[in-house]
């Protein structure tokens, strides 16, 4: 996926912050269950004011989130990344279907949960020659915010994606009561401290607790520690 702008960038410093280039929007975005529970949709809060050019605290240890306020100095933090630098389809396993096929880089998962509401995609990917369960699995696709999942069209070989708004969302999962990581939408270039460019894609889901074994990336850790944003 190509940049969506050469203005447009967000840039890992080393032990510190995500430094945002670009007035990219940020507001919080929700996950929303269904009645068993399950994630069924986004809620998308009123924008977050912020200048042209922001911080994001990646420690988890800002005062003043979802901006720094330092914190990563005081606390020693360690933001060494350990990511798999590779494109996405070579770190991916891919499930076959008789329309589309389900790539899956499950290191990248952010335990957002929409795979699992009817059936989970891994049993929707089978069934996508009939035209109700291929639309749900698509939609439920390109619900993970991280990208971890791509549903790929058989026939043209391309991915099918949702276009999405440049922007950056704070994650929220009532379910789990913790915040999440940030979701980077509409393909925003992702820098490493050391000057590597990230593979551009539509989807990705950067770590804002600091607990994360996948820096820059989301792990899920954040689920398992109750990671909270106020």
């Amino acid at each position: 996926m190509a940049p969506a702008s050469a203005n447009i960038q967000v840039t890992v410093s080393k032990n510190g912050p995500y430094l945002v280039v670009g007035d990219i929007a940020l507001a919080k975005q929700t996950v929303v269950a269904d009645a068993d529970g399950g994630s069924e949709a986004w809620k998308e809060g009123p924008p977050i004011d912020h200048p042209p050019t922001y911080a994001l605290c990646r420690c988890g240890r800002s005062q003043s989130k979802p901006f720094c306020d330092g914190s990563h100095k005081k606390v020693g933090f360690d933001g060494t990344e350990t990511a798999d630098r590779r494109p996405y389809l070579d770190q991916a396993r891919v499930v076959n279907g008789p329309v589309d096929d389900l790539a899956d880089a499950e290191t990248l998962c952010a335990f957002a949960r929409f795979c699992d509401p009817n059936g989970n995609v891994w049993s929707q990917v089978v069934e996508t020659d009939n035209a109700q369960a291929r639309a749900q699995f698509i939609r439920q696709v390109n619900q993970c915010p991280s990208g971890r999942l791509v549903a790929w069209d058989r026939a043209t070989g391309r991915p099918v994606e949702s276009a999405l708004p440049i922007s950056i969302g704070l994650l929220e999962d009532p379910v789990e009561a913790c915040s999440g990581p940030l979701w980077l939408r509409g393909g925003i270039p992702v820098v490493a401290a050391d000057g590597f460019q990230y593979e551009v894609r539509n989807r990705v889901t950067l770590c804002r607790c600091g607990e994360s074994k996948n820096k820059p990336f989301c792990d899920g850790s954040h689920a398992a520690i109750h990671f909270k944003d106020y």
